[in-house]
């Protein structure tokens, strides 16, 4: 099966770029899409230095839901938003003052990937942080889900007063040994990549290897005591049956990890609310916007009702992704009993795309007349 590749290089223009992530492009564009993602065929997309965090959510979005390998180089620059103190990815508008609304939200990253098995699924980051995602990023880790298989590093930014942008050393060690047409396996690639910038780096960076991202060390086991079986990966299951059409196996095995969620922690807890939104991305896979817009819906009125923020990410992005769906239901009936409910959120979660909520006012009016 052809695989898939995506290469993202975003930093902002002017003074705020930290990293030149541009100058990899063309190191990478020089690589064989096979050898890129390590299938026989490929397709690449390529994002330089990117405007618009909604044009790079459509594409992974896009990239996400292909069968198949998927393949994600992302070279940039990590901020957080001043409101909620979050990692976003910049872009080429972004500044301090407007990373919430010109960057990407990490957690859109995480959330589009979520859904893909850790077999097909393959994140190679460089990326240097600002001061303050810096301290972020080594308190708290980066997050890039149970199902993504991560390797890459995370810099600190250059000192104040020196010159220049730094050079994604990393990403550039990578293409080059690509470029040989050979991809070794991605732990080997990893070390000697991170072995050729070595000679750049500050010595401090953060090293992503593994399935998850990085997360701050967690205590050591105590002597003697046993690890344990390795965790069994329901989403690879679940990538299994989407891919192979059997959607009604998916959504009844997703079911079942739902309701144990639900009765082991509590319908509005994580575990319980990632397995909703599974199951809503299920329905989507299975062409029933319906149920997805319904399931959607449930998630945010949950989330809401928990006292989690309208600007939350994840309760804007369960009302926008109900918005999606919600425009896909052909059956007018369905889209009119649905849509007072989608309007309602939209009053209290507005979103970071203006015009959603007279968006939905207007679709309703002409439900209405038809």
């Amino acid at each position: 099966m052809p695989g898939t590749v995506l290469l993202i290089a975003a930093s902002p223009l002017g003074r705020g770029r930290l990293v030149d992530a541009a100058a990899v492009l063309p190191v990478l564009a020089a690589v064989a899409p096979g050898v890129l993602s390590g299938t026989d065929t490929a397709n690449v997309v390529e994002l330089a230095d990117p405007l618009e965090p909604q044009a790079v959510l459509t594409r992974l979005r896009a990239a996400a839901t292909a069968p198949g390998p998927l393949t994600v180089y992302l070279t940039g620059q990590l901020h957080l938003d001043r409101r909620q103190r979050l990692p976003h990815l910049a872009l080429a508008r972004t500044t301090a003052a407007t990373v919430r609304y010109t960057a990407l939200p990490w957690q859109w990253i995480r959330e589009e990937l979520r859904l893909r098995s850790a077999a097909q699924t393959t994140l190679v980051v460089d990326l240097h942080a600002d001061a303050d995602a810096w301290r972020y990023v080594t308190e708290r880790g980066l997050d890039c889900g149970p199902t993504t298989a991560v390797y890459g590093r995370v810099a600190p930014a250059r000192a104040p007063g020196r010159r220049g942008t730094a050079e994604p050393a990393y990403m550039k060690a990578v293409a080059t040994l690509l470029r040989s047409g050979h991809r070794p396996p991605l732990a080997e690639l990893h070390e000697r990549a991170l072995a050729r910038a070595a000679e750049s780096s500050t010595g401090r960076d953060l090293v992503l290897a593994g399935t998850g991202g990085f997360a701050p060390r967690p205590p050591s086991r105590p002597a003697g005591t046993a690890a344990g079986p390795p965790p069994v990966d329901p989403h690879a299951a679940l990538s299994a049956a989407v891919q192979a059409g059997r959607h009604t196996d998916a959504d009844a095995l997703a079911a079942g990890y739902e309701l144990a969620a639900v009765r082991a922690y509590g319908a509005a807890s994580e575990d319980a609310l990632h397995w909703t939104e599974v199951r809503a991305d299920l329905a989507m896979f299975a062409g029933d916007p319906v149920r997805s817009c319904r399931a959607w819906l449930a998630v945010a009125q949950v989330r809401l009702a928990a006292g989690q923020p309208a600007d939350a990410p994840a309760v804007e992005s369960a009302v926008d992704r109900a918005h999606h769906q919600w425009g896909r239901i052909e059956d007018a009936a369905r889209a009119r009993e649905l849509g007072p409910a989608l309007a309602e959120l939209r009053l209290r979660v507005p979103g970071r795309r203006s015009g959603a909520l007279e968006n939905v006012q207007r679709q309703l009016r002409q439900l209405q007349v038809g």
